[in-house]
């Protein structure tokens, strides 16, 4: 993973006539213009950063300068700054890099956003794996006596590193993987694991000892699966860390989750639910009393939705109460309360308690059980708005899950206003997007969910900006069940998820395949995505 990952090289030729490839963000890269000239205004989007000019200036005096090394031509390197660098600076770059300086002009918010990208943290890692090694030889450890080791220490050192560069890729959690003659990182990005370094398998035990000790672990027991928490200041904001340990056959897995406090809540209508799908959510959280389930795989956003619900109510003139695990962010005016299994602190048991403290709304992090599921039913059939989360393919199989787990029909559709079934699908880098022909697959999807004739089809074609992948961030999608008399009859008489289903599209819900392939048709994301993340018609 190297700064200049999916660059376009410029070609070397005398300065002035020097054409370059600008990355044009709707279609392929084409020679379009002359070199830039000193002074010249710039979109960074368009320059991609060459490692050789990178490495010519060390990043905390780009970051303290506001200014990003671009190429270097000949004896020439060209910077982009917030603004015209004074004769100082100037001359004190010439003299660190032996090149004259070409300033460039770019939006400052741009520029400090591509030093984040551009600069790695990673490859500095090798220095302090030979230092470990060398250290390893000389004195070899067990990895026990690391709450001694100082902050300067290579272990210690890499750990940050993985961290920081964890949090600039946009990582949502940091695999640890011992392996047979190695040690695998990888960051899961937009869903998608990607590796992002491989490291002596001597390593391990000294890298999982050493986030034990951060975490408040036992170090010394390595078979026992653990869990943890560490919380830091990353990158300027503050950063909360769940650490999960499991012993394989090569050694022991780390997975840290990564649950950056900075990170603003979103609102239901940041979601990315059409029209219709928001004016039916909204219906649903105005319920005064009942019971609001989202369903959808591990990691499909359920919690953001829950998050952006509550959002939508009033913390003043009602009590609202939530019990999770974990609390992964803390809310002005609402009561949350963390599950604590040492306590005996459960979902069920939890929920007990809340019934006790004269509540209005009750979020439910999830309902895993039968004991859990019945108390959140009752809940809602003695005037409480009860919001939960379940996992289930889609809407209509939250209504076969509750059954299979022993819950009554007529209970169900008494207490049921509302499901919410939902999966998560990357966006288009915005930066990268190019035309391209669909597979016969892709079209098949198209021609089956698709409404028009839409001639052109996007992608990303990778890029600095999305780490080469093609996208950048996620959106939502949506299947929005409300449940009419005419549902609640059929699920009081225990009818099929099928026929559940069957009825609510006739009565208007759109599925979650057809709510995806209307993002191809606005080019947000794109078909093979679509296939990807959203298995259910």
């Amino acid at each position: 993973m190297n700064p200049g990952f999916g660059q376009i090289p410029l070609p070397s030729a005398p300065a002035p006539e020097i054409m370059h490839r600008m990355a044009d963000p709707t279609g392929p890269s084409s020679v379009t213009s002359l070199a830039p000239q000193e002074g010249d205004v710039i979109q960074l989007r368009a320059y991609p950063s060459e490692p050789d000019a990178l490495a010519m200036v060390l990043e905390s005096y780009a970051t303290d300068h506001e200014l990003l090394p671009i190429q270097v031509i000949d004896d020439r390197l060209y910077v982009a700054c917030a603004e015209l660098p004074d004769f100082r600076v100037i001359s004190e770059l010439q003299t660190l890099t032996r090149h004259q300086i070409v300033p460039l002009i770019a939006s400052r918010n741009e520029v400090l956003e591509s030093i984040r990208q551009r600069y790695r943290l990673l490859p500095a890692v090798d220095g302090h794996v030979r230092a470990f090694t060398e250290a390893r030889l000389l004195q070899p450890q067990d990895g026990r006596d690391l709450q001694e080791v100082s902050e300067n220490s290579p272990v210690v050192r890499v750990v940050s590193l993985i961290i920081s560069q964890g949090l600039r890729d946009r990582a949502s959690d940091i695999h640890i993987e011992p392996q047979q003659n190695s040690l695998r990182i990888r960051f899961r990005i937009d869903g998608i694991l990607n590796d992002a370094l491989a490291l002596p398998k001597a390593m391990g035990p000294s890298l999982a000892s050493r986030i034990k000790v951060m975490a408040n672990m036992d170090i010394v027991d390595r078979h026992r699966a653990q869990d943890g928490q560490i919380r830091l200041e990353g990158e300027d904001r503050p950063v909360d860390i769940r650490v999960s340990t499991a012993e394989t056959i090569w050694g022991e897995k780390v997975v840290l989750r990564l649950l950056d406090q900075g990170r603003t809540v979103l609102s239901l209508d940041q979601l990315g639910l059409t029209e219709q799908g928001y004016d039916r959510m909204s219906q649903l959280m105005k319920s005064p009393y009942g019971m609001i389930v989202v369903s959808g795989p591990t990691g499909s956003g359920k919690t953001t939705t829950l998050y952006a619900g509550i959002r939508e109510l009033d913390p003043i003139a009602q009590n609202i109460t939530t019990i999770e695990d974990p609390v992964e962010y803390t809310f002005p005016n609402i009561n949350q309360i963390q599950i604590r299994r040492v306590a005996n602190l459960t979902f069920a048991n939890g929920l007990k308690a809340i019934l006790r403290q004269d509540p209005d709304v009750i979020l439910v992090g999830e309902i895993r059980d039968l004991e859990t599921a019945e108390i959140a039913i009752q809940s809602a059939l003695t005037g409480h708005l009860v919001l939960s989360s379940l996992h289930a393919t889609d809407a209509a199989g939250v209504v076969q899950r509750f059954m299979e787990m022993g819950i009554e029909g007529f209970l169900i559709s008494s207490a049921l206003v509302g499901v919410v079934a939902q999966r998560l699908v990357r966006r288009i880098c915005d930066r990268c997007k190019e035309e391209y022909e669909p597979s016969h697959e892709e079209m098949t999807l198209w021609h089956e969910y698709g409404s028009g004739d839409k001639q052109h089809f996007f992608r990303g074609r990778g890029c600095p900006h999305c780490a080469a992948t093609g996208y950048r961030g996620r959106i939502g999608v949506f299947e929005v069940l409300q449940l009419s008399e005419s549902i609640k009859r059929l699920v009081s008489a225990k009818s099929s998820a099928q026929d559940i289903r069957e009825e609510a599209l006739k009565e208007g819900m759109v599925s979650l395949r057809a709510e995806a392939v209307q993002k191809v048709a606005a080019d947000i994301t794109t078909l093979s995505e679509v296939i990807r993340c959203v298995w259910v018609n």
